[in-house]
């Protein structure tokens, strides 16, 4: 046997290896469509009545905060809501798809009764199509979605993007599921997804504003009880047109520029520095589970400036979110529990630039001098919503808990922290919010859901405020097949 009929050999017996791993328990690529598809389609019918009144200025903030915009910021407001939702329900096929059409119409006002204080309006909860081929996924429209780590239930909200805005319409195509990547055998997963958005808001002094999201994670550990984890997310608001600036750059060569973080448009600044508002965000987390329960610790930090740093090596590594956050399904009183702590008072320090050397600090999170109302969609956070762009110096202690007991399904939050402005605008102040909520299902009254929020805010910030909330809530089956 010659050396090159031997060297065919060896290449045809590790080609047949490996594709024969696949039928063994080596599965070189496990992929969730490798499991048996046991599940039928429905579309489904929703509905919602709610209504608040609280005592302060403004509703409670836990009242209010991370509910995707749903929810007024003023003390007294009524919702009700309609829509027809097609769920994802296969996720074991390779091909799945849902979408939901939910319209929202909304009375809110200052002081109960007060016609002078009373407003009307109404948008979408939600409106899009999602699809899945394989492993990639395609959205368009108006979906509400939160990229962050641990219970999103029960945190504070994520750094760049949490539920406390409206949804935001969006074109997104990617890998948004951990997915196996070929040949490892499962023990390294990736996401990754593009997005073009609209910031549909045309706040009045830069309006058609454009929003453009990337990210790309892996994970490691696959089946095994500890997984590590890490992501990077690069978001910007480019394009629109300001009273003041005019064309901001809305082509091709101006997209070109954001997605690559490079000079362009029509600003001086954009062209000294990068097109557009950039905020560079990087996650890590550590999970560990067991049979019924897992417990993840995670840290999430953001960055104004550049260059990105790995994260915990930036010269803001003080700053970010810290998280610790338990599941379990043994035992229901008790299912989940979370505790974060929040700093963003350091922000590089309290320089930019002193006596002819930049320092690189005054990092003034989610502001930006022509993106004047900053990382905000509708006048909310697009991230935590304990940070503004008025007030993003800030020391948050914040806990969460949810459990069922005898199906009284149950949210308790609670956040203490202290604020101190911006380094061009200081100021020092506290606040404690608390929030209790219970749901029940009732099958004796049509099934229909109720529930019940009590909520409140203690100290200078927004001053003594208490609200209660109730909500009544029913979806079911249209038809299922």
């Amino acid at each position: 046997m010659t050396v090159c009929t031997a060297l065919k050999t060896k290449l045809l017996i590790i080609l047949f290896a490996v594709c024969t791993l696949q039928a063994t328990a080596w599965d070189w690529w496990p992929l969730p469509m490798a499991e048996p598809d046991t599940c039928h389609e429905m579309l489904l019918y929703t509905g919602e009545l709610s209504a608040l009144s609280s005592s302060g200025k403004t509703a409670p903030t836990w009242m209010q905060a991370n509910r995707n915009g749903e929810v007024s910021s003023l003390p007294h407001s009524g919702n009700l809501s309609l829509g027809i939702v097609k769920p994802a329900t296969r996720p074991n096929r390779w091909f799945d798809y849902d979408g939901a059409v939910v319209l929202s119409g909304r009375v809110s006002g200052m002081q109960s009764g007060d016609p002078r204080h009373i407003e009307g309006t109404g948008f979408f909860r939600a409106l899009y199509a999602h699809t899945r081929l394989y492993i990639i996924d395609i959205t368009v429209g108006i979906q509400p979605q939160v990229f962050g780590t641990g219970d999103p239930e029960l945190s504070s909200g994520g750094l760049l993007f949490s539920a406390n805005a409206h949804p935001i319409p969006r074109i997104s195509v990617g890998i948004d599921r951990w997915t196996a990547f070929p040949g490892l055998f499962g023990y390294l997963e990736i996401k990754c997804g593009l997005t073009h958005g609209w910031l549909a808001d045309n706040y009045p002094d830069v309006r058609r504003t454009l929003l453009h999201h990337k990210y790309i994670g892996g994970r490691v550990g696959g089946k095994l009880p500890v997984n590590i984890s890490y992501e990077f997310h690069h978001a910007a608001q480019w394009g629109g047109y300001s009273d003041l600036y005019g064309d901001l750059g809305n082509d091709w060569t101006a997209f070109r520029s954001t997605l690559l973080v490079k000079s362009g448009g029509t600003m001086r600044n954009d062209q000294i520095n990068a097109q557009g508002n950039h905020i560079g965000y990087q996650q890590m987390a550590i999970d560990v589970k067991g049979k019924g329960w897992k417990v993840s610790a995670y840290w999430q930090i953001i960055q104004e400036d550049g260059p990105i740093r790995f994260i915990g090596f930036g010269m803001n590594n003080k700053d970010g979110l810290w998280g610790v956050s338990a599941s379990q399904s043994i035992w229901p009183f008790v299912q989940g529990v979370t505790y974060e702590f929040l700093n963003t008072t350091d922000q590089s320090g309290p320089f930019h630039d002193r006596d002819g050397c930049v320092y690189g600090g005054r990092d003034s999170y989610y502001q930006n001098s022509i993106y004047r109302q900053g990382w905000t969609y509708f006048g909310r956070v697009i991230g935590s919503p304990l940070l503004s762009p008025d007030d993003s110096r800030i020391m948050a202690h914040h806990i969460g808990l949810k459990g069922d007991i005898y199906g009284f399904r149950y949210k308790a939050l609670c956040t203490y922290s202290d604020h101190y402005g911006t380094y061009s605008a200081p100021l020092k102040s506290h606040n404690t919010s608390w929030l209790v909520e219970v749901k029940k299902t009732v099958p004796q009254a049509w099934g229909l859901e109720f529930g019940i929020a009590l909520a409140g805010d203690h100290g200078n910030l927004y001053g003594n405020q208490f609200g209660g909330m109730v909500t009544v809530r029913k979806q079911g089956i249209i038809k299922s097949w």
